[in-house]
């Protein structure tokens, strides 16, 4: 009998820590309302086959146009020049080696994307298009332990007047705005992070759990909607009622479905059949 107890205490005082790992930040604090009302165009609103690129500026004009809000991602040019662009690698979209902070902003505005006209924007020129017109999901691409393009795009951002959020895959972004700029929604990107033969890795696994949410507690959970079943993401957000934000919709079915668990959508590759969705997941909360 002795032996059980210990176990039941053990296994208790693991689920206590577990929680206490994964609780995200009290969600009365903020007005979720600017944010709640839109979907969100991943990479802006673009169209391969008409020739407008990711995180162009034609697809952010046209997003702001149809009246999505955006996602984007930002990272810094060797000169510490924040930039929109997605992969750290320049070659899927331009067809050039070596990575964003390799090339300074000069060398890298000769560069097009997808084989159009478009060249990689400016943070500073995305956010003069917008000009506050509709809302943001900010990804900043932080790898490993250089998170220096929070402090420089967060100088951007002080004389914006539009809503925004920001969100990233490292928690040290995040960890920034918690210390430097803790009024500011903040959100943890996460996935399942998974090989067939295994995780990528420790760090991966407590990402994929959000089990470093202790040291970021952030806003909402930004997670990849085929994947609501795993336990971090469930204690996140129908325990502690973090925001759960779905990433990334490609088709009208996988939003319909997607508004089971989430309230916030961010899609590409289709036009939903609703420019906005309000509050939408608060019913099944």
């Amino acid at each position: 009998m002795d032996i059980l107890w210990i176990v039941l205490i053990v296994v208790v005082v693991l689920i206590v820590l577990f929680l206490l790992c994964v609780k995200p930040r009290n969600q009365a604090i903020h007005d979720w309302k600017p944010y709640q009302e839109a979907l969100y165009a991943h990479r802006g609103l673009h169209d391969k086959k008409k020739g407008i690129p990711e995180n162009s500026m034609a697809a952010f004009g046209r997003a702001v146009e149809a009246g999505y809000g955006i996602e984007l991602d930002v990272q810094l040019t060797k000169d510490r020049i924040p930039v929109v662009f997605h992969d750290f690698t320049l070659e899927r979209m331009t067809g050039q080696p070596g990575k964003v902070y390799d090339y300074t902003l000069e060398e890298i505005q000769k560069f097009r994307l997808g084989g159009t006209d478009e060249q990689i924007p400016t943070f500073e020129e995305f956010l003069k298009l917008v000009d506050g017109k509709v809302p943001l999901i900010i990804e900043y691409k932080v790898e490993w332990m250089d998170f220096s393009v929070c402090p420089i795009a967060d100088k951007l951002l002080k004389d914006y007047n539009g809503s925004y959020v920001i969100e990233s895959f490292n928690p040290l972004a995040l960890s920034w705005y918690r210390k430097n700029r803790n009024e500011i929604i903040r959100g943890q990107l996460s996935d399942k992070f998974r090989r067939k033969d295994g995780y990528k890795g420790m760090l991966y696994f407590l990402l994929k759990h959000l089990m470093l949410n202790w040291m970021t507690r952030p806003d909402f959970i930004a997670y990849n909607h085929e994947h609501t079943s795993d336990l971090g993401f469930l204690a996140a957000t129908k325990f502690f009622k973090g925001k759960p934000v779905a990433w990334t919709i490609r088709s009208q079915a996988e939003l319909d479905k997607a508004k089971e668990n989430f309230d916030i959508f961010i899609f590409e590759q289709f036009t939903p059949n609703n420019r906005s969705i309000v509050h939408i997941g608060e019913k099944n909360r």
